[in-house]
């Protein structure tokens, strides 16, 4: 890892860690709506990421059993939910995607080793479904009457960050064994996973202080 990606790294937690500062400053705002959920999730990802980071330090556990069996789903998941459930009024989407991701444990556990930080297939598979949510919620607020008042829109600032950082590392997880053996690719495709991970968390707390949307 370069120096530049070390501080990419460093500032990456940061970042969470001030999505989740901003999701306690302005709770009050959102207590009384399904929002409030935006903001246990981003305290949960900051303080996952901090177990992730420090957690060694204190006690003993394993780092990709810890990612790939609950920091990784929950994001899925509670995506899916924000997307489907919410945003999109469809319920019944979410438990089908959901079932879906969760179903392709099954073949991963028989066929990838279970000591990597991300499971590739899980991951390509839950990207490839939240990308289906994604595409929808683009066509949402385009065609949206209220589509000139997108700067108020919550949605937009996430599915903006999703789509840079979910979307954007896509190819990066699912070829990771391939991409790792040439140098130069990797470091500039793990430069691009950290910078897009920064703006996704800017882009949330984004969402937070500007977004006015009540629904």
């Amino acid at each position: 890892m370069t120096e530049f990606q070390r501080i990419l790294q460093e500032l990456l937690v940061w970042t969470e860690g001030l999505a989740a500062f901003i999701s306690i400053i302005f709770y009050r705002r959102v207590k009384d709506q399904y929002w409030k959920y935006f903001s246990y999730y981003l305290v949960l990802m900051f303080l996952c990421e901090s177990v992730g980071k420090w957690g060694e330090n204190f006690f003993t556990y394993s780092k990709p059993a810890f990612f790939n069996y609950f920091v990784i789903p929950a994001e899925f998941i509670f995506f899916y939910w924000l997307y489907a459930a919410k945003s999109l009024g469809r319920p019944n989407l979410f438990y089908i995607l959901s079932l879906l991701y969760l179903c392709s444990f099954i073949p991963g556990e028989y066929f990838f080793n279970g000591k990597k930080i991300i499971f590739s297939l899980n991951y390509t598979f839950g990207c490839l479904l939240l990308m289906i949510l994604v595409i929808m919620e683009y066509y949402k607020q385009i065609n949206s009457s209220e589509i000139l008042n997108f700067s108020k829109n919550r949605m937009f600032y996430i599915n903006l960050g999703v789509t840079l950082f979910y979307i954007g590392t896509l190819p990066f997880w699912t070829f990771f064994t391939y991409i790792i053996k040439y140098k130069e690719i990797y470091s500039v495709y793990f430069a691009y996973f950290l910078i897009s991970g920064i703006i996704m968390y800017l882009l949330f707390s984004i969402s937070l202080i500007w977004g006015k949307q009540n629904s």
